[in-house]
This record gives structure tokens, C-alpha cells and sequence, in this order.
């Protein structure tokens, strides 16, 4: 006789889903566990934002091109389904912040635009004299308020002044999360910031000694690996090795959940095409307003109603070399609000990413819309070409029109987190362990927006559920 299985349905598709689906099923198989699984995707595809066009030779991603190397949860990831040697490191060069018509070189020494040498940051036209004086003042500031939450905005005005703020470490910061930083969680986006500051009351000092040293001058540049990794097929093809190695059985594409409801110990989920499936306990690794909308019926989700998420969009452009008259060194650059661009940031992905493009051709990559100024995301795609081709020809000169240009639009998609985001989150999370044991929440909406940050929210949750069943009714092996 077998013991009866608990079943886990997973809701959503993108790496959150994925990776609870792959970890899942493995557990099942190493352990001989009891349970059924079932991943449900409303498209009829996965891997939500990692979206690779291939064309003419160019590798070219749609959403995210990279993840940081130290966050090492993606690399395993990518060992346990046989990608790893497929990984790459960026070339490493010059980055350029835009303001007021030219390109800066980024201070030497600047971590997310906060200075760790003070002779790059005195020399850099970045800035004006009144301005590096007021970043000086940090060296004399009082910490922040013990444990308060505040905007980006707020802790670095505060403590670097507006000009820093303005023309270096908003157009990084808000390029991560398409955000507005005077309203983006310290907290929720970056607290190693606010704990550094709390170690060290100055956060140039703190940031200075809490910086690995830099290698030696001496060290080629070629054995000087860069900061993120790619996949040489693209990160679509990373989504499709972790589906590969799904049983196909547990796979549900092109079916949406409607609603949510629990019902005794179980849930029923209800699915648009009228179907509805039982489960023992559910991941729903979707976006906060879906899974909103899926538990209506429970009020305390309501607070995701007012959660904001920006529309972004990223344009491709594909060309011959002999375009780009005036070749820059370096591999890209973000724009100050201050200037008159409508483009946030460029990334010369041909120097960045050698294995992106082929001889002779230049790839350049684009972003368009942040808080505050998405229209541009719903013009045309002739539309938008047109306007990040005026933009990029103030700072480059090019001769011709593009061989091709892809536009990629991610409506909603950026989840904000604002202040309080934790303190809301974690008040949700609670009514859900009291009302609703045995659900839980991964994805970019709640801890982390990286890909490899929701790995580790899919990782979470595949032992949250055997948690769950462990202490509801301890599993054990199934008897044959």
C-alpha cells in the first residue's frame, strides 16, 4: 500500500517557479517523498523575464542580461542542470554617467556611486567644488535614526548632498529598480548601506574599509574578470535547461489561476478554462497584484493593491561597424534626470558581452521608462527607435540606420518597493501563516528583484512546504 501524496501546485512560471519546481522535485526524488507536483504558468512559455532572440549571429536578451558572480545561488543552479559551462564573465571597461550633454568617466573607486578614493572623486567634472563639499560632510554626520526606515533619496541626500545624489548615484540606483529613489525602501533595496553607516557613521569610510582591495595595476586586463555572468546561449536557454529536467507531467502551460479559496485542510484552484485543481499546499511565485487578485476573498492581500510597478522597455539596436564613427571606450553609461534624454541608460553589449555579436557588428542595448515617465513604453516601435536613435547621436555619431532593432516592452513589471516595504510584507506574511498555512510567496515582488535573488525566494519555499508538511504530518518514505 502507498501513502496517500500531498499535492504542491506552483503557480507561475519565471525563475521564482522554476527553481521551486527543480529543488521541489528533487527533494522528492533524493528523499522518496510523498508528493505530487504541479506548476501552473498562464503563458505558454517559462522563464517569464529571461527572454533570448537569436538573429543574424547576435545573442540578444530581451529582460535581464546578467547577474552579479557573487551571488552564487544561480551558479549552482546552472551546475545542477548542466549549464555551468556555458557561464561567461563580462569584459570589464570604462562605464560613463551622462550629464549635462557629456559623458563623465565614473569616479574610480565609486561603489554604487559612493566614493571610496577621495583623488578620483576631487578630480571628476561631475561634480562642482560646492557639491564635493557637501559629500565631505559625511565624514562629520551622525548616523540615522536606529532601525527607521527612509527612502534612497532621503539617507543619501542627507548624507552626500543633492548634487551626488543627482548626477551619480540616482541614475545607478534607480536604473536597478526603474524607481524613484526619493520613494524607494532603504531597507528593502540596499540596508547593507544603512548598515555600514551604523558601523561606521560614515558611509565613505565604512564602504572603504568594507571594499575587498583592488588587484594590482599590474595585472592584465585580460586576466581581470568582470562583476556578472551570462550564459553564452542566452538566459532563456538557462529556463529551458531548468524546465528539461521538469517531468513534462508536472507542467501546466496556458492556464490561468482565476481564484484562490481554502477549504478544510486543502485549496481549490480555479483555473479560467473552468477546471479546478485541490492542493495541500501552493507557491505562488506571481507578481503581487496576480496573487492579489487570485485571493481576493482574503482582505489582508489588499495592501498590494497600492504596491506600484513600473513599465520599462529595452531597444536592441543592430549594426555594422562602420556606423559608429566615434567609438567610445568603454561599455556604457546611465543618464542624470537632469539631462534631456529619454533614454535611462545604454550598454554597449559588443564590448561587454564579446560573445553577443558577431565580427564586424555592433550591438547597442537601450532602456526607456522609469517611475514617473513611462509613456514613452506605449509608442510605436518605430516610435521609440527614433527617439533613443536622436538621443544616442548626441553623444555618438552615427552614419546609418540599424541592420535591425528589437523592442521589448515589460508593462507592470517592476515591482517598487516603498518605504515600509518590509513592515508591509512581513504583516501580509503573518496573516498568511495564521489564515492560510501551507501557502507561501516567492518572486521579485517581495524579497529581492534579481534573478538570482528569486532563486533563493524558490529555494526558500521548496523547504518552507516541507517544513509545513513535517509538521503537519511528519513524511515518510512511501511504502511499496
Amino acid at each position: 500500500m502507498t501513502e496517500e501524496k500531498q499535492k504542491v501546485v506552483i503557480i507561475g512560471g519565471g525563475i521564482a517557479g522554476l527553481t521551486a519546481a527543480f529543488y521541489l522535485q528533487k527533494q522528492i526524488h533524493e528523499h522518496n517523498l510523498p508528493i505530487e507536483i504541479k506548476l501552473i504558468e498562464a503563458s505558454h512559455r517559462l522563464g517569464g523575464k529571461m527572454q533570448t532572440v537569436i538573429r543574424d549571429g547576435f545573442i540578444i536578451e530581451r529582460g535581464p542580461d546578467s547577474f552579479l558572480a557573487r551571488k552564487t545561488s544561480m551558479v549552482r543552479l546552472a551546475k545542477e542542470v548542466g549549464m555551468d559551462d556555458q557561464l561567461v564573465h563580462n569584459s570589464t571597461g570604462k562605464s560613463y554617467v551622462l550629464v549635462n550633454e557629456k559623458l563623465h568617466s565614473m569616479p574610480g573607486g565609486s561603489i554604487m556611486g559612493i566614493p571610496t578614493q577621495i583623488g578620483p572623486f576631487l578630480t571628476t567634472g561631475l561634480f562642482s567644488i560646492p557639491g564635493k563639499l557637501r559629500a565631505a560632510a559625511d565624514f562629520i554626520l551622525p548616523r540615522s535614526e536606529s532601525g527607521k526606515d527612509q527612502s534612497l533619496g532621503e539617507f543619501f541626500r542627507r548624507r552626500l548632498g543633492d548634487e551626488v545624489v543627482e548626477n551619480l548615484i540616482e541614475p545607478l540606483l534607480s536604473g536597478i529598480y526603474a524607481g524613484d529613489i526619493d520613494q524607494l525602501s532603504l531597507m528593502s533595496t540596499f540596508p547593507q548601506f544603512y548598515e555600514v553607516e551604523q558601523k561606521y557613521r560614515s558611509l565613505i569610510v565604512g564602504m572603504k574599509k568594507a571594499t575587498p582591495s583592488q588587484p594590482k595595476k599590474t595585472e592584465s586586463k585580460e586576466n581581470t574578470k568582470g562583476a556578472f555572468l551570462t550564459f553564452k546561449t542566452g538566459l532563456q536557454s538557462f529556463a529551458e535547461a531548468i524546465e528539461s529536467n521538469i517531468a513534462p507531467e508536472s507542467i501546466l502551460k496556458g492556464h490561468r489561476v482565476e481564484k484562490i479559496t481554502k477549504s478544510n485542510q486543502k485549496y481549490e484552484i480555479y483555473l479560467n478554462n473552468g477546471e479546478t485543481i485541490q492542493a495541500d499546499s501552493i507557491i505562488a511565485a506571481t507578481p503581487h497584484q496576480i496573487t492579489q487578485g487570485m485571493f481576493s476573498d482574503y482582505r489582508f492581500f489588499d495592501p498590494f493593491k497600492s504596491v506600484p510597478s513600473t513599465s520599462v522597455a529595452t531597444v536592441a539596436l543592430a549594426f555594422p561597424k562602420e556606423a559608429i564613427k566615434k567609438d567610445i571606450d568603454g561599455t556604457g553609461f546611465v543618464v542624470s534626470r537632469n539631462s534631456d534624454y529619454s533614454i535611462t541608460a545604454c550598454t554597449w553589449t559588443h564590448k561587454k558581452w564579446a560573445h553577443s555579436t558577431p565580427k564586424g557588428k555592433v550591438l547597442l542595448r537601450c532602456y526607456v521608462g522609469r517611475a514617473g515617465d513611462e509613456t514613452i513604453v506605449d509608442l510605436s516601435d518605430d516610435q521609440i527607435i527614433k527617439i533613443v536613435l536622436d538621443d544616442l547621436k548626441k553623444t555618438m555619431d552615427i552614419t546609418l540606420n540599424p541592420d535591425f532593432a528589437i523592442v521589448s516592452r515589460w508593462k507592470n513589471s517592476m515591482p517598487q518597493y516603498m518605504v515600509g516595504h518590509k513592515q508591509r510584507l512581513a504583516t501580509i506574511l503573518e496573516h498568511v501563516k495564521e489564515e492560510l498555512p501551507g501557502v507561501f510567496l516567492a518572486g521579485a515582488s517581495y524579497g529581492g528583484v534579481g534573478v538570482p535573488d528569486c532563486i533563493d525566494q524558490g529555494e526558500a519555499a521548496v523547504q518552507n512546504v516541507l517544513e509545513y508538511f513535517k509538521k503537519k504530518t511528519p513524511l515518510k518514505e512511501a511504502v511499496q
